[in-house]
Order: structure tokens, then C-alpha cells, then sequence
């Protein structure tokens, strides 16, 4: 696929692919930031004269009680602010009645389509790739847009499947999400720093791999380092960690121990209350949930001799106030650097938007699992041809 930059779209009817998968509590959106990286490219094809016809997902739809919980009405209203322009909303994403409103669009209109995960229950055609309802989203519109990086690593109806029906292009968010990616990929300034963190070490074990062939230095945190210590003999109390992956681990530090670094102190909780322990005091009850000072400083020392970083992760529970010190002077340590640094992953941008660093970064990944893959692999499956 190739850029809108790359394309002449003027007086069209343009399907839209976003990814306006934010976070909505009450009906209030918490975090609009996905809708305002949308704006770009929407903007972008109304100066072309162009209707817009948006689609998106919202959460996950498995049952009937998530229809309301997942409703883009509120993003909806968002867009109308946002936007200069008329904005509709359709609680049809298929249907004859669905083609009559659609057919009524003037130019410079744009309609917002019901959570394209509604036709997932109750048999999956959205995540299935259905071809019939790739052919029938594919029939609404001239020319179809992709600018939904965060499931570009997903073969779904509204963004792989449309593309063999429709002459299709990728967004300017997509644009720019491979343009910095490849620059991390290809071409990042030496030394170049890691810093893995979060919850599961299964999942990103195949990252791992791939970015200690291209890193110098690998700062492991949170439940990821847990598992490091672990395969490293160390006892991690009742802390969390992913066992059933030791050995894999233990082949990875052996091979590349001279780049990763591994937390040497902790903060902890011991039946209810906060203490301190280093390395090698860890009791039985504990459970590791925050790094110590000493860790910091060689984090630090780390840090002040890097060029490039890329954060994916936490290092530790940063959601509670007594737990989330070490993931903010991590994130004050990056700002202050001369490092250029990329933050990619789900945990790594929701710490980043939600302690105040949002603007204070050279790259911020929309994507979750799309960057992770695309990281790994190169390539998007919903953008190649």
C-alpha cells in the first residue's frame, strides 16, 4: 500500500479505517488522544472535498451486555467538536438503510459507523475477516484509507479484507508510525538502550530476542525482571512472574548477559505494607512491585551514555500512588536525557499519558501489539499489497 501523500484523492467517497479505540468510563471519554491523532488525515481528505464514511472498533464484543458499554456514540459527539464540518452517526454498520444514508452524503460530510465489533456477535465476522462483510463495507465508498495502526497486525473485515475490493492507501498516523518505526528498526544512533517492562515475559519473548541482536543495553523492569531474577536463582517471594518460560530466559541471559540489566533493589509489599529489600534479602511473602534508588542510578548511568531508547513497558505497579515512583523518575531521567526516545506498547504510552510526560517525547507509538509485531517482523499484514 502506499501513502495518501502518494495519491490524488479529490470529490471522492472515502471509506475510513481509525483507531478510535479509547477509553470510555460512564460514557465519558477518559483519554481522547487516538481521536486527535485521527484529525490529520481526516482533515487532510476533507480538503480534498472528499465525504468520509469512518469506521472503527471499540473494545472487545463477545456478549450482549457489551453492545452498550461499546457504543462509538460518545466518540461521536467528540468528532463533532472536533471537526468543522457536518458529522453524523449511524447505529448501522450493515444494511439497506445504512446505503440510503450513506448515499445522502454531500461532500466535506463525514459519518461515524457503529462499533465495527458489533458483528463479531455472535460469530465473528469482523475478526474472521468475513468476506461478505468485507465486500459489503467495500460497496459504501471509491477509495479505502487505512489509518488504524493499532490493528494493523490484525487480518479484520474492516481493514485487511475491505483492501481487496478497493483501491486503498494508508493514512498520514500510519505514515508516520512506519517512518519513525523504521528509523528505530534500521538506523537507530548508537548506543541504543531497551527498556522492557510490564506484566508477561511470554508474549515478548520473541521482541526480546530480536531487539538484544540490535541493542547495546536491555533494562528489564516490573514482572518481566521478576523472571529474570528468578531464572537467575534469586528468590522473588510470591512476586509475579512467568515460571513456565525459565529456561528460555536463562538461554537468553547466558547469551547476551553483558547487555541486560536487571533491577538490584525493590520496593515491596510484605502483608500489606511497603518495605524495602535489595536482591538477595527477598523473603518468601513478598511481592516485588516497585525498583529501588540503587536501580535508578544505574539506570541512569545507562541512560546518560545513550543516544537512542526505546521504552516498552513499566517498571513497576505505577497505577498505585505508593508504587509508581520508580516509573516516574524513569520518566523524568528520559526527559531530562539527550537520548531521542521512541515509547511503543500499551502499558508504556498509558504510563506516559497518565504521569504527565505525554508531550515530552520524540516518539509516541499508537499502536500496542501492532508495534510490538511490527518491530519483530517489518511489516504490517494490513498494509502490504
Amino acid at each position: 500500500m502506499k501513502s495518501i501523500k502518494e495519491a490524488n484523492i479529490n470529490n471522492k467517497r472515502v471509506i475510513l479505517r481509525c483507531d478510535l479505540n479509547v477509553t470510555i468510563k460512564d460514557g465519558t471519554i477518559i483519554d481522547d488522544a487516538k481521536i486527535i491523532k485521527s484529525l490529520n488525515t481526516i482533515n487532510y481528505l476533507l480538503e480534498g472535498n472528499n465525504s468520509i464514511i469512518i469506521l472503527s472498533h471499540l473494545g472487545k464484543v463477545k456478549s450482549n451486555e457489551d453492545f452498550d458499554k461499546n457504543t462509538l456514540y460518545p466518540v461521536y459527539l467528540r468528532l463533532r467538536e472536533l471537526l468543522n464540518t457536518n458529522v453524523y452517526f449511524s447505529k448501522d454498520n450493515t444494511g439497506e438503510e445504512l446505503k440510503h444514508e450513506i448515499n445522502k452524503l454531500k461532500a466535506k460530510d463525514v459519518i461515524l459507523l457503529e462499533n465495527t465489533r458489533y458483528l463479531d456477535y455472535p460469530d465473528k465476522l469482523e475478526s474472521n475477516c468475513d468476506d461478505s462483510l468485507s465486500k459489503y463495507w467495500a460497496s459504501l465508498g471509491e477509495v479505502f484509507v487505512n489509518d488504524a495502526f493499532g490493528t494493523s497486525h490484525r487480518k479484520h473485515a474492516s481493514n485487511y479484507g475491505i483492501k481487496k475490493y478497493l483501491d486503498s492507501y494508508y493514512g498520514l498516523l500510519i505514515d508516520e508510525e512506519i517512518t519513525k518505526l523504521n528509523e528505530l528498526i534500521n538506523e537507530p544512533t548508537k548506543p541504543f538502550t531497551v527498556i522492557m517492562g510490564g506484566a508477561k515475559v511470554d508474549d515478548k519473548l520473541e521482541l526480546i530476542d530480536s531487539l538484544l541482536k540490535k541493542c547495546d543495553n536491555l533494562i528489564v523492569g516490573g514482572g518481566i525482571a521478576n523472571t529474570f531474577l528468578e531464572a537467575m536463582g534469586y528468590n522473588i517471594g510470591k512476586s509475579l512472574s512467568n515460571s513456565g518460560f525459565i529456561n528460555e530466559i536463562k538461554e537468553i541471559y547466558n547469551k547476551y548477559k553483558n547487555k541486560i540489566i536487571i533491577p538490584s533493589d525493590f520496593f515491596v509489599d510484605n502483608n500489606g505494607n511497603r518495605e524495602y529489600r535489595t536482591i538477595n534479602d527477598i523473603n518468601d511473602e513478598d511481592i516485588i512491585y516497585d525498583i529501588g534508588q540503587e536501580s535508578l542510578k544505574k539506570i541512569e548511568e545507562t541512560i546518560k551514555n545513550t543516544k537512542t531508547v526505546f521504552l516498552n513497558g513499566t517498571v513497576g505497579l505505577y497505577e498505585k500512588e505508593i508504587y509508581k515512583t520508580g516509573t516516574v523518575s524513569l520518566l523524568k531521567l528520559l526527559k531530562e536525557s539527550d537520548s531521542k526516545v521512541f515509547v511503543g506498547g500499551g502499558d508504556a504510552v498509558s504510563s506516559v499519558n497518565k504521569l504527565g510526560f505525554q508531550n515530552d517525547f520524540y516518539f509516541k507509538s499508537t499502536g500496542g501489539g501492532a508495534t510490538l509485531e511490527y518491530i519483530i517482523n517489518g511489516y504490517a499484514p494490513a498494509l502490504k499489497d
